[in-house]
């Protein structure tokens, strides 16, 4: 009987997020499947990140890997917003890793941050010759920091074989970087539809009620974590516009940092004189994110840069959300025929949430027709297939 194939999957650690999302999903269907055996190496057990400390163990995508069977080892270290260089390791730390290693044939790295451990064990002399692929879901490398250049080395030097970019964007971009892969993938995203679904009305009204939302006041979700890259202030600003025409709307904020807890969150809203708004709902990091979704007219995006191919957007989408998005990544493209796509500008996008709203019934139409076409089923195959074929040409060059 052949056995599966081994496969082991490099994070920088486990912390909300939707590349984190995307990656745990990959890895638990295709662990499911039975053809390939998954294992997972977390160089972080806690992550410091948008003014919050997420451990290994609290997180949802861990538990989902745990969930599914899949072994999650961690070199327990602590994590902050900087990637770990090769030079970063102890002696300890590196043994465990190169036990991780040896057991593998074929080697996923979530994004290019955990390279530096690659690196380590190759200057040792501890690294197999197995493919490598870089699982990349951004569209703007130089936004790295130093792990572009171990990226870049690493596909230079062969010890990286291939990439797999979840976006035309972000291949584009790391190939203009600089980044030299015998191989190179793109596997648009998809999200669970079982998971991500329309909901009862029974649900729908639970969860307005649980947020003290009214049962026809229009929603605007924005799913994102607090950074300058999603743009939080123009969101703010959008709100503070489409207040002043739509006065019963409320604003539900969701991921890391996200909440009036947090200072410069807390700034911002009061910049744009929402500080007291009872419409606009922070609620930091929340593990219902289909019941959110569910609530919602219009998911929102107003992202400066960096973006791929944005989870929130699908997941909203196969809820029945309108997107309504600025034009990053592959993100106008991944939306054509149900989702808006907007100049960043707060005027604009108030406009766009108002236009939606309007015609929310035809909108909402669109968005769960597209639900057969956003499914992961298709995702997990071609990831599946980017598997085996690099799996096959190391078999044919031994």
């Amino acid at each position: 009987m052949v056995r599966p194939a081994r496969v082991l999957s490099l994070y920088e650690g486990f912390f909300a997020g939707g590349a984190r999302v995307l990656h745990t999903e990959v890895v638990a269907g295709l662990h499911r499947s039975g053809e390939q055996a998954h294992s997972v190496l977390s160089i972080a057990a806690r992550v410091r990140r948008e003014s919050t400390v997420q451990h290994l163990g609290d997180d949802a995508r861990y538990q989902r890997l745990a969930a599914a069977g899949v072994a999650v080892d961690t070199l327990g270290r602590e994590a902050d917003a900087a990637p770990m260089g090769p030079d970063s390791f102890t002696e300890a730390e590196i043994a465990v890793a190169a036990r991780a290693v040896r057991d593998a044939d074929l080697i996923l790295s979530l994004k290019e941050q955990p390279l530096g451990i690659l690196l380590a064990l190759h200057a040792r002399g501890l690294m197999p010759d197995i493919p490598v692929a870089a699982c990349l879901h951004r569209s703007d490398p130089l936004h790295s920091g130093p792990a572009l250049g171990w990226l870049v080395e690493a596909a230079a030097s062969g010890l990286v074989t291939a990439t797999i970019s979840c976006a035309r964007t972000t291949d584009e971009a790391y190939h203009r970087a600089g980044v030299s892969a015998a191989s190179r993938f793109v596997i648009p995203n998809g999200v669970d539809t079982a998971l991500y679904r329309p909901g009862t009305a029974g649900e729908r009204a639970a969860t307005r009620t649980l947020l003290g939302i009214p049962s026809h006041a229009p929603v605007v979700v924005f799913a994102a974590r607090f950074d300058a890259m999603k743009n939080p202030g123009l969101f703010l600003r959008a709100v503070a516009r489409h207040v002043a025409v739509a006065p019963g709307a409320h604003y539900v904020l969701c991921g890391a940092g996200m909440t009036r807890d947090n200072d410069g969150f807390r700034a911002l809203a009061e910049e744009s004189g929402l500080r007291e708004s009872r419409a606009v709902h922070a609620l930091g990091i929340r593990r219902d994110m289909p019941s959110i979704y569910q609530i919602a007219d219009i998911v929102a995006l107003t992202s400066a840069f960096g973006e791929a191919s944005p989870l929130c957007l699908l997941e909203g989408a196969a809820c029945g959300a309108t997107p309504v998005t600025t034009d990053v990544g592959d993100a106008a493209a991944q939306v054509d025929g149900f989702g808006v796509v907007t100049p960043a500008n707060e005027d604009a996008i108030a406009e766009a949430w108002r236009s939606v709203v309007t015609r929310r019934r035809v909108h909402r139409a669109r968005a769960l027709a597209a639900r057969s076409g956003i499914d992961r089923e298709r995702m997990l195959q071609a990831y599946a297939d980017a598997s085996f074929s690099l799996l096959r040409r190391q078999e044919a060059a031994a």
